[in-house]
């Protein structure tokens, strides 16, 4: 497959993979939204070994798998054929996104490389531990911890990107907030799910649903307080799209709704796009 044939094909599979940040992605121009949307491919790479439900795919097998990675994404040329045999044993229960890792990572404009791979070796790392302990939050120091590997830091590699293309600069404890403000609202989405089908709480002991609630408005405040420094468009309505629809979906799961619904969503879009 050529360059303009991969670079199409990582389109699709982001559009396959997420919808949701597919859309924002689009609004991005030229080498930014081809870094932006393969970060987010490597990112969900990892995110599918983590979240794998087969039981061939042990917790431990989690752990050792995402720590490998983790060492295979510091080394300055990625080693695609030992990434392939690590995968080997469990590559009938992994998706195409986390398969084909090594393409996005080809596909990253020059000068993005080490920004994204050290930001997805770090993920991989606290990935690793978390499934390692089970997921079981039993703090807020742990619920900070948890979510500042799993979205903090695509907030700070984002903010990364966005200096190295436009110049743009924000507060790394901002962006922080930002990634856990998204990573609360799915966790409170899926707080049920979670428990029932894998037994995985990320909901410090002794918090009610109202401390959660707080815990996800207190950190979606600071991504609105993280966008005051950007003044480019096209990055601005990147950022402001996820945060929308994570405020919508947080006044669903209030009035006891389970999530938005595809039109909602739609009709979110619209309004960006009309501002």
């Amino acid at each position: 497959m050529n360059q303009k044939a991969l670079e199409k094909d990582a389109m699709r599979v982001l559009k396959e993979t997420s919808r949701t940040f597919y859309i924002p992605i689009t609004f991005l121009k030229k080498d930014l939204k081809k870094a932006v949307a393969n970060a987010y491919l490597i990112m969900r790479a990892l995110d599918e070994i983590e979240d794998n439900e087969h039981p061939e795919v042990t917790n431990e097998i989690k752990y050792f798998l995402l720590m490998e990675v983790s060492e295979l994404l510091k080394e300055e040329n990625f080693n695609n054929d030992k990434y392939l045999q690590l995968l080997e044993p469990y590559k009938q229960y992994m998706p195409e996104v986390t398969m084909r890792l090594n393409d996005w990572i080809l596909l990253l404009p020059e000068g993005t490389k080490k920004i994204v791979c050290d930001a997805a070796s770090e993920m991989a790392f606290g990935m690793a531990k978390w499934a390692k302990a089970n997921w079981q939050v039993r703090t807020k120091e742990d619920l900070d911890e948890y979510t500042y590997y799993v979205a903090g830091l695509v907030g700070v590699m984002l903010s990364d990107l966005w200096e190295w293309d436009s110049a743009v600069k924000t507060d790394r404890e901002l962006a922080i907030g930002y990634g856990r403000g998204l990573q609360a609202v799915n966790i409170l989405r899926n707080q049920q799910e979670d428990f029932e089908t894998r037994g995985v709480s990320f909901i410090p002991e002794g918090w009610t649903k109202e401390d959660l609630f707080h815990y996800t408005e207190e950190n979606l405040e600071k991504a609105y307080q993280y966008m005051d420094a950007i003044q480019k468009r096209s990055i601005l309505m990147f950022c402001s799209l996820p945060l929308a629809l994570a405020h919508k979906t947080l006044n669903a799961l209030k009035e006891g709704k389970e999530k938005m619904s595809r039109s909602e969503v739609e009709e979110t879009v619209k309004e960006l796009m009309v501002d």
